[in-house]
């Protein structure tokens, strides 16, 4: 139990509020009683998740300085996604593309989702060299492939914005070279007018 979590005002009103439910539990219509009765229930409904990446030193560091998170709780190890969910999570993710013009169409996004889905994939065969290699682990977590979908709709976004201000620039130039071509016809025409003048004083 944290010590002063709660005024005495405060215990009171808790405790008083369990009261029939402790007596009916059969637990002593008494304040231990009561105060077990309600830190019994609140351990039985007080589920809370941790998740930790075994990427780096962190989730080892934790575990030693804090042994009741191996020791007290359920440790749930998640498999590798596999290749449709890897594919649903892609699709889900960059829906917004088309929405927001980048794709084409759904042809386009289910080709580039089930191409991220089998590069995340191909990792896992690189991941086993290396640490044949180099007696290293490299881990590819879920949270990594999350990371490549924000990175490439980041990137993707970046270079259409940078192809778009080229179209502009170019179709700026284009635009200002037809002007300087209208003008350089000008000047040619004034050029023979003037020659045929200076022909004619001669």
């Amino acid at each position: 139990v944290i010590p002063d979590l709660f005024t005495r005002e405060e215990y009171d009103a808790l405790l008083g509020s369990v009261r029939n439910s402790a007596k009916a539990s059969g637990y002593a219509d008494d304040r231990e009683g009561h105060f077990a009765f309600f830190i019994d229930r609140f351990r039985r409904n007080l589920h809370y998740i941790l998740c930790h990446s075994p990427v780096g030193d962190d989730f080892r560091i934790r575990g030693r300085k804090f042994p009741a998170l191996i020791s007290c709780t359920v440790v749930d190890e998640f498999m590798p996604w596999p290749r449709d969910a890897l594919d649903g999570v892609a699709r889900r993710f960059l829906v917004d593309l088309i929405n927001g013009g980048n794709f084409q169409d759904e042809d386009t996004l289910g080709v580039v989702a089930a191409n991220m889905a089998e590069v995340h994939l191909s990792i896992e065969g690189a991941n086993k060299r290396y640490l044949e290699v180099e007696r290293r682990n490299n881990y590819c977590t879920p949270k990594s492939f999350l990371e490549l979908i924000s990175f490439y709709m980041k990137m993707l976004s970046s270079k259409q914005a940078d192809v778009l201000q080229n179209c502009e620039r170019l179709e700026k130039g284009l635009a200002i070279m037809e002007q300087v071509q209208s003008k350089v016809e000008g000047l040619k025409e004034d050029l023979k007018i003037t020659m045929v003048q200076v022909e004619e004083k001669k």
